[in-house]
């Protein structure tokens, strides 16, 4: 048997991190995956795929990620239940091994200020 997925995609908004009572590091991530084809309208369709990131994965991504950035996810899909107004309901995610950082805006705005500076520099 095997459960693995790897996903591309950029994230929708800056990491935030939780730490349980058990002293543990937890981030959930969302990421917009874009589809590989266009639909009948001729658009490509996003999907929003939730990432539950523990320890130190959680800990990176949340201090060198943000809203936008493009991340490369490696992990397996994990299906959980929960009661609401009495009916039960059903949540697929991606339990992170990895997450590559794949792009950061972080890195160019400090490019950018580095440039900046140099020509001032000169």
């Amino acid at each position: 048997m095997l459960n693995q997925v790897v996903l591309v995609g950029r994230l929708t908004s800056d990491p935030e991190i939780v730490t349980m009572e058990n002293g543990k590091k937890m981030t959930s991530i969302t990421i917009a995956v874009q589809r590989a084809y266009k639909n009948m309208d001729g658009l490509y369709e996003t999907d929003f795929i939730r990432c539950i990131l523990w320890n130190g994965v959680a800990s990176s991504t949340h201090e060198y990620c943000r809203c936008g950035d493009v991340v490369g996810v490696k992990g397996r899909l994990q299906t959980r239940s929960y009661e609401k107004d009495d009916e039960k309901k059903y949540v697929m995610e991606v339990i992170a091994d990895k997450v590559t950082f794949l792009s950061s805006n972080k890195k160019t705005e400090e490019v950018n200020e580095s440039s900046s500076k140099d020509k001032k520099g000169e």
